[in-house]
């Protein structure tokens, strides 16, 4: 069987080609660039908890020695302080990290992972299709033909894949515009991360009233000033006024020593693929989305593709043809950043409207500040991340379906389980690696050796329908989990979106359920994807 094409060679495509390694499945990289990214101190990433988790998972590397875990949030009107979080483990901290360091440590992992081949240098040019597989050509010192069984494209805003297969991407364009600023400082808070709308000083050159603080190891800064809408220039001699003016304000009067790192102009565009698939090939990352305003962060969004496809793409190549698992993929994901991108647009023009509509809106000011911290901090429409309840492969409804607080389809609570060794392991660890999950919900088995109970009251019975699932699993056993009885039996996808619960040990919901989760009968769909390769 050929390898994974994957075309693009920053954080989504990466993450794709080492999740696609830890389930046995070979890849190619194809790099348009030397094999390295240039360090740039403004050019950050925000990761939420989830996506935080999986980029640790697949890199073994604790990225909070890499990058700063903010220990609080802190939002300001005027002088005003409109909300205070303090992020003491009872809510995850958002992740603030250095691309390039991001992608460095993802690069690291890769060169030594023995089913991943990375070639530098070589910018797509072509793509030929057939039932069995594609062909990428790429030019460059050592212009060649790629054989693969998949193509994904990661290749950016500007992606070679999406305008090979020609299709549209629809949106709008500057919808915001940020001057950036990286810089090295003593601000009066600590590791706190700061929104100030209206900040109370005057600000020189054009200004829309907003700048955002976000902390960085080693006593760094990433400083965004939101620009009004037009093209006008940020000069140097404007951004190092505007550098001053802030600080300055923040300081109480006198602006601090600083050491100026790096600066940039980061501007955000709205859009969305039609289609994330053209048979053989695939649309990730930024090459099927762009979003990023009102504090929204399209990073997340682009390893929460690669999560999802990773685990569809190992089981059709190991497996054969599974044509309504690969269609989820755009069903799923689409479905999440439309509506991402829908949750954006509406608040856009409250939230940068006139001061006419603010003075109409009763508790505008507060209800803004909601907004904007829902889109920083990863909550509500703005940056939740997405539950896919309404999924083709969602079961049909079963009977000893029951409730608990996860909703069907989001993801899991990350909690401690007994895995078969014994082990005790967070849930999130057993995640990516292509099985689904079982996890029954027995309190007490915490404080005692698995070999106590794991021949005792419903385990036989429960791992015997384990075993007899249509698709590899692995039981895990948990003491609690939200919203869960005794007994309560969680399926979850190799992604960590949960299936179903059922009230206990019910072999029939559970192998139904599983059968949905994987596209239906792994031999029908093999069959039907050989009948459409002979049309």
């Amino acid at each position: 069987m050929d390898p994974v094409i994957i075309v693009g060679a920053g954080p989504v495509g990466l993450t794709l080609a080492l999740a696609l390694a830890r389930q046995e499945v070979p890849c190619v990289v194809l790099d348009e660039g030397p094999g390295k990214d240039e360090p740039r101190a403004a050019r950050t990433v925000v990761l939420r908890e989830d996506t935080a988790a999986l980029v640790e998972r697949l890199t073994g590397m604790p990225l909070a020695r890499a990058g700063a875990h903010w220990a609080g949030w802190r939002s300001m009107r005027r002088k005003q302080v409109m909300r205070e979080i303090v992020f003491d483990g009872t809510e995850p901290a958002p992740l603030h990290i250095a691309q390039h360091v991001l992608t460095g440590a993802l690069r690291a992992t890769l060169t030594g992972e023995r089913l991943v081949k990375v070639a530098v240098e070589s910018r797509l040019d072509g793509i030929e299709q057939e039932p069995s597989g594609v062909t990428a050509h790429t030019r460059g010192p050592k212009g060649t033909w790629w054989r693969g069984s998949f193509l994904v494209g990661c290749d950016g805003s500007r992606s070679t894949v999406r305008k090979l297969q020609d299709i549209r991407f629809p949106g709008r364009t500057a919808v915001e515009r940020h001057a950036v600023a990286a810089l090295r400082t003593e601000l009066p808070w600590h590791d706190e991360a700061l929104l100030h709308r209206l900040p109370p000083w005057r600000m020189s050159g054009p200004a829309a009233g907003e700048v955002t603080a976000r902390p960085l190891p080693d006593g760094v800064w990433r400083l965004d000033w939101l620009l009004p809408p037009g093209k006008d220039l940020v000069t140097p001699e404007l951004l190092l006024t505007r550098i001053g003016e802030t600080l300055a304000g923040w300081a109480g009067g006198t602006t601090p020593p600083y050491e100026l790192l790096d600066t940039g102009v980061h501007t955000v565009h709205h859009r969305l693929a039609r289609r994330w698939r053209a048979d053989r090939v695939f649309l990730a990352g930024d090459a099927a989305h762009l979003l990023g305003a009102l504090g929204t962060h399209g990073l997340d969004e682009g390893l929460r593709d690669a999560d999802n496809l990773a685990w569809k793409l190992a089981l059709a190549w190991h497996h054969g043809p599974h044509e309504a698992l690969l269609d989820s993929y755009q069903t799923e994901r689409r479905a999440v950043v439309a509506a991402r991108l829908r949750a954006a647009d509406q608040a856009l023009p409250l939230l940068r409207g006139g001061a006419g509509l603010r003075a109409v809106v009763p508790g505008s000011s507060r209800g803004h500040d909601a907004l904007l911290t829902e889109g920083h901090l990863g909550h509500g429409q703005l940056g939740a991340p997405g539950a896919y309840a309404d999924s083709p492969l969602a079961p049909p409804p079963l009977e000893g379906q029951i409730p608990v607080d996860t909703p069907l389809g989001a993801p899991v609570t990350d909690v401690r389980v007994t895995a078969e060794d014994g082990t005790f392991v967070r849930l999130r660890d057993r995640l990516g690696r292509g099985a689904l999950l079982v996890v029954l919900i027995a309190p007490g088995t915490g404080v005692w050796e698995r070999k106590h109970w794991v021949g005792a009251g419903i385990m036989p019975q429960l791992a015997a329908a384990v075993t007899a699932l249509p698709h590899p699993a692995e039981l895990l056993v948990a003491e609690s989990y939200p919203g869960a009885a005794a007994h309560t039996v969680l399926l979850v996808r190799p992604d960590g979106h949960l299936v179903t619960a059922l009230g206990g040990v019910r072999p029939a919901d559970l192998y139904a359920a599983a059968e949905a989760t994987v596209g239906g009968p792994v031999k029908a769909q093999a069959e039907a994807g050989a009948s459409a390769g002979s049309r």
